[in-house]
């Protein structure tokens, strides 16, 4: 039998084996295959344009994956030396989770996915972080996203997500933190948060100068002996219990007006309340570019009228940095514009929230200011979004869509 047939037969004989090794299996058998030589020399024209269209085969696995192949197979070889049967099975269980690693872990940033797990139209999959990293990219140097493996387009519209990679990851087995038991990843935060015994705990008098913290499993004795009580009495501990629970009961009220307040439809009668006016009007932001030289991205909604006047808002990305797409931290900040002219001051209290059909993440602030003809455009402020993830995801859209609440102040 030729060289060319062996190489033919060997696939076919460990079937098997090459589909439950996944793409990693692949590549190493094409290693093996073709030699240390260059493989475009070996399989002519038609496997080098199957290579152009898959460059994560052109390339190989990256210098990560390899290290985990590496790790797995040695632990696997070693395990199988020292224990027998027993251990090479739990060593090829070892490789199989690592091989599982390497086929879905996201071809971006190497990581296994934590939430959501979107392919392009190729089937390379992105986790949701550096699918919207890549779009925010894309909108900031006014370009056409494209996956970083096949070069096709990608967008919101083309992409979909992987909900069998999504679930296949979920099962895969993680490692606390704390104790060091192995559970899916779907259960590891629930337990680390709420059932390990060796998380890391602080002791409830806190508030009062107590520093200790340590596993929870010894939490309990801690706290039998700890002397902080006795040094401002249990007369405290109790005020400040009280007052916690009304604390967290005035939070959970605000954070539900403010999830009502984002709902699609509002229905509310009058407009007279506390001495003042509140309007709320839906936004959408459109995105722009500067006529400088290095043109800078830039937002604005459509004039529209609130209160009988008119008003424009304005965003900007990083304070209209040159070179946004170049920063790690991204954040948006927004000026609201009085267009039309009033024959007194008009002080107003203003906030924006998410857009009913939006999922970001905003933390309410209500900013103030005094309109007039003279001083008609408040300064830019902060967009309190959460996070540049967050921001991102602003930046990945189309259009950004907010919700405005303007509130007259009646003197």
């Amino acid at each position: 039998m030729s060289a060319v047939e062996e190489r033919e037969a060997a696939p076919a004989a460990s079937g098997a084996g090459v589909v439950g090794g996944g793409a990693a299996a692949a590549v190493m058998m094409m290693a093996a295959a073709s030699g240390p030589s260059d493989p475009l020399q070996h399989h002519g024209a038609s496997n080098s344009q199957e290579l152009h269209h898959r460059p994560e085969l052109e390339e190989g696995p990256s210098s990560k994956k390899r290290a985990r192949l590496d790790a797995g197979s040695g632990s696997a070889a070693s395990s199988a030396a020292s224990g027998g049967p027993a251990a090479a099975k739990a060593g090829g269980e070892n490789k199989l989770e690592e091989r599982l690693y390497s086929v879905l872990c996201c071809t971006v940033c190497l990581d296994l996915p934590k939430a959501s797990v979107y392919q392009c139209t190729n089937g390379h999959l992105m986790c949701a972080g550096c699918f919207i990293h890549l779009l925010a990219d894309a909108r900031l140097k006014e370009e056409q996203a494209t996956c970083p493996n096949c070069r096709c387009e990608i967008s919101k519209s083309l992409c979909c997500r992987n909900l069998a990679v999504e679930k296949a990851v979920s099962e895969l087995p993680s490692e606390c933190g704390f104790c060091l038991k192995q559970f899916p990843r779907s259960s590891l935060e629930r337990h680390q948060k709420e059932d390990c015994q060796d998380r890391v705990s602080q002791c409830k008098y806190k508030r009062i100068g107590c520093p200790w913290q340590g596993p929870f499993h010894e939490l309990t004795a801690h706290e039998g002996e700890c002397g902080h009580p006795t040094k401002t009495g249990n007369e405290l501990m109790e005020i400040l219990d009280e007052m916690d629970q009304n604390h967290k009961k005035e939070m959970q009220l605000y954070n539900s007006i403010f999830n009502l307040l984002s709902f699609e439809k509002i229905g509310y009668t009058g407009t007279d309340f506390c001495s003042q006016t509140c309007h709320k009007k839906e936004v959408q932001f459109r995105p722009y570019r500067t006529d400088d030289f290095i043109t800078r991205l830039y937002y604005e909604t459509p004039r529209f009228t609130v209160l009988n006047q008119t008003w424009v808002l304005k965003a900007r990305v990083n304070d209209s940095e040159r070179n946004p797409n170049l920063s790690c931290k991204r954040t948006l900040s927004f000026q609201l514009i009085l267009k039309s002219k009033v024959s007194s001051p008009m002080e107003c209290s203003f906030l924006l929230l998410k857009g009913p059909y939006d999922d970001v993440k905003i933390n309410p602030v209500i900013y103030h200011f005094a309109f007039t003809n003279e001083n008609n455009e408040t300064d830019y402020m902060p967009l309190p979004i959460i996070d540049s993830i967050e921001c991102n995801k602003l930046l990945a859209a189309k259009n950004i869509n907010l919700r405005l609440f303007i509130f007259q102040i009646q003197k």
